[in-house]
This record gives C-alpha cells, sequence and structure tokens, in this order.
C-alpha cells in the first residue's frame, strides 16, 4: 500500500555524513594539553561536531556559548561549574551559558556538539573566538601540511 504522502526530499542532493577518523586526525588546540577531532561541520548554520581530549590538569579559560551545546563524557572526569561528570554523563547547555574555568580532573575524551560558536574572556577584555570555523581552519592546515609531507617524501 502506498504512503498517504509524498516525503521524497526535495533536494535530491541530500547525503549522509559518514567520517572514518582516524588517530592522525587531532588537532592540537592548546600544545601538550588539549586536542579536537572535528567530526562534521556545517557553514549556513554554524553548527559543528568534535571529540575533544583534555589532560587532566587543562582547564579552559572562562567562556561563554553562542548556541547550545551538547556534550557525552567518552571516558575521565570533567568538572563543569558545580558539576563533576563522569564517562557516561551528558550534559545540555542551552544557548548564552557562561562558564568559568572548565577543568579535566582525569585525562578525559568528551563529545561535544555545538550549535554556535564560543567566546573567551577574562575580567577586562575578550581574549578569543572559537567555532566551526577555527576548527575547520586547524583541520584544513593540517591537511595541507600533511598533503606537504608526502609530496616532499
Amino acid at each position: 500500500m502506498p504512503l498517504p504522502q509524498d516525503i521524497t526530499p526535495f533536494v535530491e542532493s541530500l547525503e549522509d555524513t559518514v567520517v572514518a577518523a582516524s588517530d592522525d586526525d587531532w588537532l592540537e588546540t592548546e600544545p601538550g594539553k588539549a586536542w579536537v577531532r572535528l567530526l562534521w561541520s556545517q557553514p549556513e548554520t554554524g553548527k559543528y561536531a568534535g571529540i575533544y581530549r583534555w589532560k587532566k590538569g587543562y582547564a579552559a579559560p572562562s567562556h561563554k556559548h553562542f548556541g547550545a551545546v551538547y556534550v557525552y563524557i567518552i571516558s575521565g572526569k570533567l568538572q563543569v561549574r558545580d558539576n563533576v561528570m563522569e564517562a557516561g554523563d551528558f550534559l545540555f547547555e542551552p544557548n548564552c551559558m557562561v562558564h568559568y574555568a572548565t577543568e579535566a580532573l582525569e585525562d578525559v575524551d568528551y563529545l561535544m556538539l555545538s550549535d554556535g560558536p564560543v567566546l573567551f574572556f577574562d575580567d577586562e577584555k575578550f581574549t578569543g573566538y572559537f567555532g566551526w570555523e577555527e576548527i575547520q581552519r586547524l583541520h584544513d592546515g593540517a591537511r595541507m601540511i600533511e598533503a606537504g609531507q608526502h609530496a616532499a617524501g
């Protein structure tokens, strides 16, 4: 029996996005302390997904999220405000949440889906901006370096 209405996509070019990531895909964001593996980004909306790896003691500086954030702890422990998150814990943060230092209490890996960028600040000024564009630039730069090494080798 046919469906009661047409549910075919309007956009014929829609495709699944599959990421086959390897250990070579880690991008260092803080030398020796923090890395990210970009899984997906969507320029039209500013959304992105990544796996973050922080060494024990690393603390992200104070920041504000400009978009909701979804975090799943894969391994280790992470202090987020008054919460200690462990492997298997999930956190939802609504748009515009402010964090003061977020710290790795143990070596930690976590999946983060973000609906927008992050603005870093200290007591006096803005100190940085991080969103899908910055992760994509890091990713593309690593690919260019890798391609250059293969061409030279």
